[in-house]
């Protein structure tokens, strides 16, 4: 039952059962100590037991024209007695006027130990996407900002920088708007660096960054990204094209086609990799996008474009299938299946500026197989 006991202005509220009080749950406090004054120079240190220690102070900032924000320091796996002498000095070096924290991590350090770390585990073609869109993002935000720092108005103002096209990676000559999806993929890339600064380590038993501070913000997202398949009566045309430019471009055209992998596993591959007898294609995990070493079948029309082709090259071993056209020793390079799709799609009359490319028989090769296990059609096509 509820009783309301007070006078004119105030009002308590008591709970009231069987006509005792209930007395109410104490709420756990965890571990802290505060040190120097409100005001002026408080500091406090406190632990939480599945991360460590911490400690944290307001500090007014000249950017933000003198508004007080909260610091926060991690501090790692240290003793009670250890964190309360970090806050004594903490709280000593703001009475001096003295920077209470030396600098530490900057947006230039994180971005740097996660091209060594992880960017250089990934594909080329990706680490050079992550270069270009890293050292876009540290001229957005500055190379000496501090990663904990960031806002929910510093990710909206990149955003619409980068939409309007004020922002773009360097050596882009033609500032142009671009579309949400360029966008959502270089957000994807900062809250990856953020995450991973969260889980690694900082050598001293903490984490380079408590929390991300842009964990949970909405980035923009493709409503309707283009992803063009390449139809069977634009394949043909493709192909007719192909075999005006040379048989090594059909075979290409052919296999692309028929094999649903990436181009980049495709042009290099090597004759060591092809089974002609019994009729299958090694993709080598060394090359594959995503590491994975596998076998697959091939066609009729891909096993003969390629009996075809070595036999017109006399070609064995580990000599490339799709050698590059200035150098056979190198395999054909990524700018050159790049133009050579240009070559054909012009000829061809496929439509402009529809994001179509040799991913886009990747797609027709899934939808032709679309009524296969998912799990089998992946490992066809992975």
């Amino acid at each position: 039952m509820l009783c309301l006991v007070g006078g004119s202005r105030w009002l308590s509220l008591t709970l009231i059962q069987g006509g005792d009080d209930v007395p109410r749950a104490k709420r756990q406090q965890g571990w802290s100590y505060s040190a120097g004054k409100w005001g002026v120079n408080r500091v406090r240190a406190f632990e939480r037991p599945e991360k460590g220690m911490f400690v944290e102070w307001f500090e007014a900032e000249p950017a933000t024209g003198g508004i007080r924000k909260r610091r926060r320091l991690a501090l790692g796996r240290i003793t009670r007695d250890e964190a309360e002498a970090k806050a004594d000095a903490i709280a000593l070096a703001f009475r001096r006027g003295d920077d209470p924290v030396p600098k530490g991590l900057t947006l230039r350090a994180l971005f740097e130990m996660y091209e060594r770390e992880v960017t250089v585990s990934k594909s080329e073609t990706t680490q050079a996407h992550d270069r270009r869109c890293l050292e876009m993002l540290l001229r957005a935000f500055g190379a000496t900002r501090e990663p904990g720092t960031l806002s929910r108005r510093d990710l909206d103002r990149f955003v619409a920088d980068r939409r309007a096209g004020r922002i773009a990676p360097a050596g882009v000559a033609t500032r142009r708007k671009v579309r949400d999806r360029p966008i959502e993929q270089d957000c994807s890339l900062l809250n990856a660096v953020l995450n991973w600064a969260t889980r690694a380590g900082d050598g001293k038993g903490g984490a380079l960054l408590d929390r991300n501070p842009l964990k949970g913000l909405a980035i923009p997202r493709e409503a309707s990204p283009r992803r063009p398949v390449c139809s069977d009566a634009q394949y043909q045309a493709m192909l007719e094209a192909a075999r005006d430019v040379g048989p090594w471009a059909a075979c290409f055209t052919i296999v692309m086609h028929e094999a649903g992998h990436r181009a980049s596993s495709v042009r290099q591959l090597r004759w060591s990799d092809i089974d002609l007898t019994e009729k299958r294609v090694h993709w080598r995990g060394e090359v594959d996008k995503i590491r994975f070493d596998h076998w697959t079948p091939l066609t009729d029309a891909a096993a003969q474009a390629l009996a075809a082709e070595q036999a017109r090259r006399a070609a064995i071993g580990a000599a490339w299938v799709f050698p590059a056209r200035r150098d056979a020793r190198e395999p054909l390079s990524r700018d050159g299946a790049a133009n050579l799709w240009k070559q054909l799609a012009k000829k061809a009359g496929l439509p402009k500026d529809e994001r179509y490319g040799w991913h886009s028989t990747r797609r027709a090769f899934a939808t032709d197989l679309k009524g296969m296990p998912l799990k089998d059609l992946c490992h066809l096509g992975c």
